[in-house]
């Protein structure tokens, strides 16, 4: 029985790296093994950003990518939380009946909208504003140099 609790924090919580994914899917699930390549990707933007400085031109694309797979990974929490008991156990618990326990919503699921909502469109504002600062920044460098 798949637990529509544990699904949403695992999305919220593990969800870059596909945790939720191999929990309601299994381990042969194509996305959830394909999650990790853009955290992967805006971590390593994250360190160039760390070792050559915020005028590195890579970081300002590669660190949105691990932005928006947290955003899209929150998002995803939000809506398996959001999803009522019978379409959760029609779709992941076929066997059970409509009502089981692991579709209902708790307290903790109604957490897991929250804290999903808050740290998700934290992370995709911030990582929109980084990216068109930085964008913006290198069109202003640029035209500086082509006015000189």
């Amino acid at each position: 029985m798949k637990n529509k609790t544990v699904a949403a924090w695992l999305a919220f919580v593990g969800g870059p790296l596909g945790l939720h994914r191999f929990y309601l899917h299994g381990l042969s699930d194509m996305l959830g093994w394909l999650l990790p390549i853009p955290t992967a990707l805006g971590i390593y933007g994250i360190q160039r950003v760390q070792q050559l400085g915020q005028d590195d031109h890579y970081s300002w694309v590669l660190i949105p990518l691990l932005g928006f797979t947290i955003a899209a990974c929150a998002l995803r929490a939000i809506l398996y939380a959001l999803m009522t008991a019978e379409a959760w156990n029609a779709r992941y618990n076929p066997s059970a009946a409509p009502d089981a326990a692991p579709g209902r919503t708790q307290w903790i699921t109604v957490g897991a909208i929250v804290v999903s909502l808050l740290i998700g469109t934290t992370v995709l504002m911030a990582s929109l504003a980084f990216s068109f600062q930085r964008y913006f920044e290198y069109q202003i460098e640029e035209a500086r140099k082509i006015s000189q």
